[in-house]
């Protein structure tokens, strides 16, 4: 029996929205931080838009199964219609899921990015008495070291990513196992009800053989005992004529 894929794939399409989501709080935050030329936003920006661009191509395979459901009757799929109804509400969505997140990349993209907020007027912090020089030195490298954390937490997220999916390639290499063994199994008994057959073969062939030369010494016997039995007849025949 075959299994439906949507449920697959919408656990996919999940897992990566949830992603998709995280990579935008992690861009946000370095794009109130860091300056809009900066080589750690404009990497969170170019891995929040590739995982966007993944996250909407899964999206439209599932629409495109979705929607040969609805254009044919859902019962030959073992459907209802409310769960058709689901998938479409489901589709439409992550759509507009996806639509926001972009429309906030879009918008970054024109706006400048907002610098962390100066510490507060006689508050105990190094940038007091400071110069401009040295005040600005100071506010790079707090943005800096914000942007190197939240680079760290990105990193880390993506580890997190590819554990899971090492985690499904070595369920699938395990299963892989499994139906190879299975295989080899089934070829040793294949190959044992070959030498069976081939065994009866040969065990019938003889057996035809043998009563193919009792039947040819059945009737050579045969054809001698009527010569016999005739020899008897006529002599009895000659016997009764001259006695008579």
């Amino acid at each position: 029996m075959s299994v439906d894929p949507y449920h697959a794939v919408q656990q996919e399409i999940q897992t990566s929205l949830q992603t998709a989501s995280q990579l935008r709080s992690s861009y946000l935050r370095i794009r109130n931080m860091a300056k809009e030329d900066s080589e750690e936003l404009m990497w969170a920006r170019n891995e929040f838009k590739a995982t966007l661009a993944a996250l909407e191509a899964d999206l439209e395979d599932l629409e495109e199964s979705v929607k040969i459901v609805e254009s044919t009757d859902a019962r030959m799929f073992g459907l209802d219609d409310a769960e058709v109804q689901s998938r479409r509400q489901y589709v439409t969505h992550v759509r507009k899921e996806i639509e926001s997140m972009r429309a906030e990349v879009s918008s970054s993209t024109s706006s400048p990015a907002r610098k962390p907020p100066h510490p507060l007027a006689g508050s105990s912090t190094p940038t007091r008495g400071m110069s401009s020089p040295f005040q600005d030195r100071y506010e790079d490298d707090e943005q800096s070291s914000w942007a190197r954390e939240e680079q760290q937490v990105i990193m880390r997220e993506q580890d997190q990513a590819i554990d899971s999916i090492a985690g499904t390639l070595n369920t699938i290499q395990q299963q892989a196992s499994l139906m190879g063994q299975e295989i080899l199994v089934h070829n040793e008994m294949l190959d044992d009800l070959e030498n069976n057959v081939d065994r009866t073969d040969g065990k019938v062939s003889d057996g035809m053989r043998r009563l193919r030369e009792f039947l040819r010494d059945s009737e050579e016997k045969g054809s001698g005992w009527c010569i016999v039995i005739l020899m008897v007849v006529l002599m009895a025949l000659l016997l009764a004529v001259i006695l008579v």
